[in-house]
C-alpha cells in the first residue's frame, strides 16, 4: 500500500474544510495540507447552499463570528474584483403582528455591543432616514437594522408584500453571494501556494501515534500519515469522528428548496432576501382541505406549521429567477449521497411562500416546467451553533455542524480551525463556538432558552 506524508489532512472538500485550507495556506503559511474528498469539491452539501450571508443572531458571540466571515469575504470580493459576487439588498423578516417586543429582545441582545442607534425604528409614512438600496452594491450599502412599522411605508418598500404584514424588519448587512465562485476562488490559491487536493474515499483511520488514514482512490490504496486531522466532513463528520473514536453531538436534518424562472414577474427583483416569520396554515381551498383532511397521511398538511419561509430573486438586477425554501423538517435522518426529496415539497413550500407575496398564488398548480426541487443536509448540533477546535482526541480537529449558514460563515470557520491548530490567538467567540460549550452551564442554559437562529 502506497503511504503518503502531511502536517495536515484535512477530511471534506465543501466550503468549509476549503475554507480551513485556505486560510492554514494563506494567513498562517501552512502549505503541508492533504484536502481528501470522495468526490469533487464543492459538488454534495456546498452545491445546495442558500447562497446567503448576514450578521444576524440572537447571541453576540454568533453575531461577531457571522461579521468576521463577512469581513473576509468583503476582503476577497475587494481584492479579486469581487469574484464571489457580492451583493447586499438585507434581509427582510415580516410579520402580521406590531407586538415585536420579543423580536426586539433578540436584536437588542444580538447587536449588544453596536452603537444606540444600530437599531432604527420608523412609524411614519414616510421616513428619509430609511435608505431602500435597490441596487445592491455592499460597498454602499447601510448598516444596522431599519424596523418598519407603518402600512404606507411597507407597501412602499415591499410591494409585493400582503397588506396583512405590520412589521418588516430590514437587517441591512446581509446579503447574496456565490458559494461556488467564493469557494473555487479559495481552492485555487491554496493548491497555488502549494496545498494538494486528493479525491479518495476514507475508509480507516489508526489514532495511535500519528494518524494513519487508509484511503480508496480510483488508482488504489494508499495511507496518509498526519499529526493532525481536521474532521471537515459536512453530514459524515459523526462518521469520519467515529473512525477515529470520537462522537460529536452532531445530527442531519434533510431541508429541501426550489428554483424556477420567474416568467409572471411575481418577484421584484429589488427584493431582498424575504423570510415570512409567522406560523403557517397553507393556502388550500375549500375541496382540497377536505380532501387532505379525510387522509391521515396527509391530514398534517391542513394543520398549523412552523413560520421561516424564503423567498428571494435569483441572479441579480437582470436575473429572472427566484428561490423559496422552508426549513420546517426537524426529522434526524442518516445522510445520503443521493437524498430522496419529497415530490409534494414544491407546491407545498409555494402555497406557503405566496401568503407573504400573494402573486406567487399564479404558480398554484403551475410550476414552470424547468423548476428545480434539490435538497441538502443541516448538519447541526442541538442548540444550532457550529462545532469549530479541539476534540478529545490530541491533533484531531473539527469544523462542523455548519447547519443553514455554512456558506456565510465558511471563511470565518476556516480562519478559527486555523489558528486553533496552530497555536495562535484565538477571538473572543472561540470557547463558545468550540466543545468547551458543553462544560460551561450558564451558556447552554442561555442557548436552550434562545432561538436557534434558523431563518
Amino acid at each position: 500500500m502506497d503511504e503518503l506524508q502531511s502536517e495536515i489532512l484535512i477530511i471534506g472538500a465543501g466550503i468549509s474544510g476549503i475554507a480551513t485550507a485556505w486560510s492554514l495556506a494563506r494567513e498562517q503559511g501552512v502549505t503541508d495540507v492533504i484536502l481528501v474528498d470522495t468526490r469533487a469539491p464543492l459538488s454534495f452539501t456546498s452545491a445546495h447552499s442558500g447562497e446567503n450571508y448576514r450578521n444576524w443572531w440572537p447571541h453576540p458571540a454568533m453575531v461577531a463570528f457571522t461579521e468576521r466571515s463577512t469581513e473576509i469575504m468583503e476582503q476577497v470580493a475587494r481584492d479579486h474584483d469581487n469574484v464571489l459576487h457580492m451583493t447586499r439588498n438585507g434581509y427582510a423578516l415580516a410579520t402580521r403582528s406590531r407586538d415585536i417586543e420579543a423580536l426586539q429582545a433578540q436584536l437588542q441582545a444580538g447587536y449588544e455591543s453596536k452603537p444606540a442607534d444600530y437599531i432604527r425604528l420608523h412609524d411614519a409614512p414616510h421616513s428619509p432616514a430609511y435608505q431602500r438600496h435597490p441596487n445592491g452594491d455592499w460597498r454602499t450599502a447601510p448598516d444596522g437594522v431599519d424596523i418598519l412599522q407603518n402600512d404606507d411605508l411597507i407597501r412602499a418598500a415591499f410591494p409585493s408584500f400582503s397588506d396583512e404584514v405590520k412589521t418588516v424588519i430590514h437587517l441591512r448587512r446581509c446579503g447574496d453571494i456565490s458559494s461556488q465562485q467564493l469557494g473555487q476562488h479559495m481552492l485555487s490559491e491554496f493548491r497555488e501556494l502549494g496545498g494538494n487536493r486528493l479525491q479518495g474515499h476514507v475508509r480507516a483511520i489508526d489514532p495511535v501515534g500519528n494518524f494513519r488514514t487508509d484511503v480508496q482512490t480510483a488508482e488504489g490504496k494508499l495511507t496518509i500519515v498526519s499529526p493532525v486531522i481536521v474532521n471537515a466532513a459536512g453530514p459524515f463528520a459523526p462518521h469520519i469522528a467515529g473512525l477515529a473514536g470520537e462522537s460529536l453531538p452532531i445530527r442531519n436534518v434533510l431541508q429541501q428548496k426550489i428554483a424556477f424562472e420567474d416568467v409572471r414577474a411575481a418577484i421584484p427583483r429589488s427584493m431582498p432576501f424575504a423570510i415570512d416569520l409567522d406560523a403557517q396554515v397553507l393556502d388550500w381551498n375549500d375541496d382540497e382541505r377536505a380532501a387532505l383532511g379525510e387522509s391521515e397521511e396527509f391530514r398534517w398538511l391542513t394543520e398549523e406549521m412552523a413560520g421561516g419561509i424564503h423567498c428571494r430573486p435569483d441572479g441579480g438586477p437582470h436575473g429572472t429567477w427566484i428561490r423559496l425554501g422552508w426549513a420546517f423538517n426537524r426529522q434526524t435522518t442518516e445522510p445520503a449521497w443521493e437524498p430522496e426529496l419529497d415530490d409534494q415539497f414544491p407546491e407545498i413550500v409555494l402555497r406557503a411562500a405566496a401568503r407573504l407575496n400573494p402573486s406567487l398564488k399564479a404558480y398554484y398548480g403551475q410550476l414552470p416546467r424547468a423548476m428545480t426541487h434539490y435538497g441538502g443536509y443541516y448538519s447541526m448540533t442541538e442548540e444550532n451553533w457550529p462545532l469549530v477546535g479541539p476534540t478529545t482526541i490530541p491533533g484531531l480537529f473539527v469544523v462542523g455542524a455548519m447547519s443553514g449558514f455554512g456558506t456565510m460563515a465558511a471563511c470565518a470557520a476556516g480562519e478559527l480551525c486555523a489558528k486553533w491548530i496552530i497555536g495562535a490567538e484565538l477571538p473572543s467567540y472561540a470557547h463558545a463556538l468550540s466543545l468547551d460549550r458543553y462544560g460551561d452551564s450558564s451558556l447552554m442554559q442561555s442557548l436552550k432558552d434562545a432561538d436557534r437562529g434558523i431563518l
